[in-house]
């Protein structure tokens, strides 16, 4: 087997969660491109169908689920019709995520603390469980979580800190999920992203036009990342590249966190 055969995908299916836009989409568009079927989930209909429609255009296999995993029964009704309709899946990719709100954590409501736990962490717990533990029997499957590198250093400018606590969480949680089921031939590894223009930063941006400028000069290669340039590393987590590779936590910020 060559070195790029290694990364072929064909015949593997995955489930990319807020694969709809930014880092999801382009990790979706990756694994498809490397041969793989691939469903995305996320909650704004629209979005899904545009993604679809721009993904198959390009002659990839990707269909869509709706589902708001913000909300854990949510994720469950998800994992209910991917088991049903799609199974099996063979890579799992938890992208979906955010952090929605900046309000410091004196003031910040428990409901909305609880809100963004479990958008960055009980959906993935769910999935991983479910989805996961059905890779068990088959003896094969790749696990990616998509943490940030907030969760290995707070931020200066940001507030409320469930944000943090939660990639955090989700970091240890993929370590410990990787020793266990390394038996069986899965492996579970995390990204952690620093900046990167996603719709959701742009639209930080729009609201304080000078923090692009801010965050671009606080990183050694003096730019924010592209969506895309997550995609390559993605599918080789997702592929038999990595094999040998488990429990590990792969730091993507152009150095932002060197200063």
């Amino acid at each position: 087997m060559s070195v790029l055969d290694r990364f072929n995908l064909t015949g593997r299916r995955a489930l990319i969660t807020g694969g709809s836009r930014g880092l999801g989409l382009e990790m979706a568009r990756a694994l498809g491109e490397a041969g793989a079927q691939v469903i995305i989930a996320g909650s704004n209909a629209e979005h899904l169908h545009k993604a679809c429609e721009e993904l198959c255009s390009e002659d990839l296999h990707v269909t869509s689920i709706q589902a708001d995993l913000s909300k854990p029964e949510e994720a469950e009704r998800l994992c209910d019709v991917v088991l049903k309709e799609h199974a099996p899946i063979d890579i799992l990719i938890n992208n979906v995520g955010g952090r929605r709100i900046n309000t410091p954590t004196e003031d910040l409501a428990l409901e909305d603390w609880q809100r963004i736990i479990d958008l960055n962490l009980t959906q993935a717990f769910i999935l991983t469980k479910r989805l996961g533990g059905a890779m068990i029997p088959r003896k094969w499957g790749r696990i990616i979580n998509i943490s940030s590198i907030n969760a290995l250093w707070p931020g200066k400018a940001m507030r409320g800190r469930s944000y943090e606590t939660s990639k955090g969480a989700l970091t240890m949680f993929t370590k410990a999920v990787a020793a266990d089921w390394a038996v069986h031939g899965i492996t579970v590894n995390a990204i952690a992203p620093g900046p990167f223009l996603t719709d959701a930063n742009k639209r930080w941006i729009g609201e304080k036009p000078e923090f692009e400028g801010e965050v671009a000069d606080s990183i050694p290669m003096g730019r924010w990342g592209s969506p895309e340039e997550i995609g390559p590393l993605a599918l080789y987590l997702a592929s038999d590249a990595s094999s040998y590779m488990t429990g590990s936590v792969l730091v993507v910020d152009g150095g932002k966190l060197l200063w």
